[in-house]
């Protein structure tokens, strides 16, 4: 998709030409009032479902108090995404605020199934070990995130289920 921004030129403001890409959440950034935190020039474009894949918890051993939000792949299930029209410099303050330079997520391109059809999106994927126990508060912000998002309440329901399965 192609947007129109401004750049400083000389000294002027001028229209010029740029692009958005399409990123799934599938963790806490779900929450579009988180994302309009984090990367505010970028709206909700809508939701859907990564088919093929599963959200699991890995890199206990990173050090960050247990383990974090991924997905696998893995061809019985489905995770419920919100689909975000990123600029250019709202995807570079996802990418720091996710901890993309450290090396420890790494962006994967994905197919989306959403209401208008298939979409072409990336995510962030961590690279590291699955495996291990998220933190509690983590697991109710993701379903908390889930909801704001308008998934069905039996995902909602499913991600609150994980801290007793």
């Amino acid at each position: 998709m192609t947007i129109v921004s401004w750049a400083f030129s000389g000294d002027a403001w001028v229209p010029t030409l740029g692009t958005m890409a399409l990123y799934a959440a599938y963790g806490v950034n779900l929450d579009p009032h988180r994302m309009a935190e984090r990367a505010p020039a970028s709206p909700m474009h809508g939701t859907g479902w990564l088919r093929g894949w599963r959200m699991t918890f890995a890199g206990e051993e990173l050090g960050f108090g247990g383990a974090l939000p991924t997905v696998v792949e893995d061809a019985s299930s489905s995770v419920f995404v919100a689909v975000y029209d990123v600029i250019e410099l709202d995807e570079k303050r996802l990418d720091m605020w996710e901890d993309v330079e450290i090396g420890f997520w790494r962006k994967v391109r994905v197919r989306v199934d959403t209401m208008d059809g298939q979409v072409l999106a990336w995510l962030y994927c961590l690279d590291a070990y699955e495996g291990g126990l998220p933190q509690a508060e983590q697991v109710f912000a993701i379903a908390d995130a889930a909801a704001a998002a308008g998934a069905p309440d039996d995902y909602v329901n499913w991600l609150r289920s994980l801290l007793t399965s």
